[in-house]
Formats: C-alpha cells, structure tokens, sequence
C-alpha cells in the first residue's frame, strides 16, 4: 500500500446553511489528503494548528477518518487559520478568510518539525499546492522545495496542485515564479485553466499543457471545470455526467485525490482522470468540501 505525505494549511470552516453558520474544516491539500484515506491509502496531513481549542477537534476528526495525524504540528502562540463559505444557486463559491496569525504559515518553524520531515520523506508521493507555498515565507518555500527534491532523490514521487490565490501572494509574477519551480519538481501536475489564465498564461489548456511541460512537468491533467480535463497526451476528457453542481468549493482537490489514488495503483492516466471526475463530480453534488461519506459514495463499499 501506497504511503502518501500531504503538507499545507488546514483551517476552521464556517459554511454557511440557510440562515445558520456550521462550523467544519477544510483546505485544499486537506481536502484532498481526505479522500485517498477512504479510497484505502495511508496518508499524512503535515501542518501545523495553533493552541486554540478548534485543533484539538480537527485532530480527533482526521484520526476519525483514518488520517495519520502523527505529523500535525503545533505552535501554541499562533492560531489555526479560519474561513467563511458561501455559495450562490450554480453552486459557486465565496470565500472570506482570517489566517494571518495562522500557525501553518510558520510550519517549517514549528516545534517537532525536523522529525517530522525525516518521516515525510520515507513516503511514495509528496502532495503540496500553490496555496501550500502561498502561505510560507521565502525561506518557508525554499524549504518545502527542498522536501520535494529530497522525496524524488529517495525514489519517491511528487504531485503539486497550481491553486492561485492573488489575495495570498505578494504579486503575481511571484506566484508565476513559485508554480514554476514547484511545476519542475512534480511527476503530477494538476494547474486549472481558470488559474492559469488568473496568472496571465494566454491560449487556453493547450497553451498551459505546454508551459509546465517546458517546467519539467511529469503528467500535466489540465482542470477546465465543467468542461472536463485535458489528459497528458492533450486530449480531451469530457465529464462522464452532465451535473448541476451544488457546491464546488471541493472538486478540484477531489480530482487531484481521485487520479493519484489510481495511478498509484497501477491505472492509466485516462482511467485515473474518470475515476478524478468521478469523485469530483459526487463530492460537487453534495454540501461541504469533504461531504460524509453516503451509498453513492466512489469509495469501496459506499
């Protein structure tokens, strides 16, 4: 069985029901740690929470689900970063944040993380974001690059997701700079065309393919939304279901879980990109990033 090590920001989630606010947990790398657990790999979270009491809950959650926790950090003077959601009637989303004093952006600096790093680098694949080096400061996201070169020195492989977010980044010839290297470390690159074009990339998914092949991209899948995916080879996966979605904030990061979780078990990129759609396209049809598993479920057993 497949070890996988996912680094990022996990943060309190509050989502917004109707006239009531529920109080979960999300983030992009989490969301997608989450879903490989149920499809039956071992999996990782490294980050770090502060000293507040929502980490305490968020710990026993991801332990609940199966997710080895045993690498979630933490620095008591910081706080765990939160976020509000809310979605309009296509399902799309609107986020307003609190993470500045999050202790996840001083993780390479945490309590405990030289331990840390030496088990994550004992993993088979090494999953981190864009937002993942959005969040860090310079020496931050030397360091996570390092982790990444020293995971594919041990034979290990790397996947890494181009989440853009401008509101986290100094500039956006900064983001372009950092998606860059971390593009020319990955065996797996997910960037969405929508982000890409955010970051000034013209000519659409084709146009995208080839910039982090020039990175030094393994498998670039290309995310276009409802229009599908873009395959390694260029082609076009379109969605298997036609679908109204009622909340996207999680489909991404489900595709990126859904399609490592099959190449790291032996399928070809064409069927790890349905069974990607496939996740993506149950986790958007349903309420919160990581919706409770139910009988429609693409995980074994439902």
């Amino acid at each position: 069985m497949s070890r996988i090590v996912c680094v990022g920001e996990a943060m309190v989630e509050l989502a917004r029901r109707g006239a009531r606010w529920e109080v979960g947990h999300g983030g992009d790398t989490l969301n997608t740690a989450l879903h490989p657990v149920r499809l039956g790999h071992a999996v990782a979270y490294l980050t770090a929470l502060g000293g507040d009491p929502f980490a305490d809950t968020m710990r026993a959650a991801w332990a609940h689900e199966g997710l080895d926790v045993s690498l979630v950090l933490t620095v008591p003077e910081r706080s765990t970063g939160l976020y509000a959601i809310s979605t309009d009637e296509q399902g799309e989303r609107r986020f307003s944040y609190w993470r500045g004093e999050s202790a996840a952006r001083v993780l390479f600096a945490a309590p405990g993380i030289a331990q840390a790093l030496a088990q994550a680098r004992e993993a088979d694949l090494l999953f981190f974001s864009l937002i993942s080096l959005a969040i860090l400061p310079e020496e931050g996201r030397e360091r996570m690059l390092a982790l990444a070169a020293d995971m594919r020195a041990r034979g290990g492989q790397v996947a890494f997701d181009g989440n853009y977010r401008p509101a986290l980044w100094e500039s956006a010839e900064a983001a372009r700079h950092w998606r860059d290297r971390a593009a020319g470390m990955a065996d797996f690159g997910f960037p969405s065309a929508d982000d890409e074009a955010a970051l000034g990339l013209a000519g659409g998914a084709a146009a995208v393919r080839e910039h982090w092949r020039r990175c030094h991209c393994g498998e670039v899948l290309v995310k276009l939304g409802a229009r599908g995916v873009m395959l390694p080879d260029g082609t076009l996966a379109p969605p298997p279901a036609e679908l109204r979605p009622l909340d996207t904030s999680g489909a991404g990061d489900a595709f990126d879980a859904g399609y490592l979780a099959a190449r790291l078990r032996g399928a070809n990129p064409e069927q790890a990109a349905l069974d990607g759609q496939r996740l993506a396209g149950w986790t958007a049809m349903r309420q919160g990033a990581i919706p409770p598993r139910d009988d429609a479920a693409p995980y074994p057993g439902g």
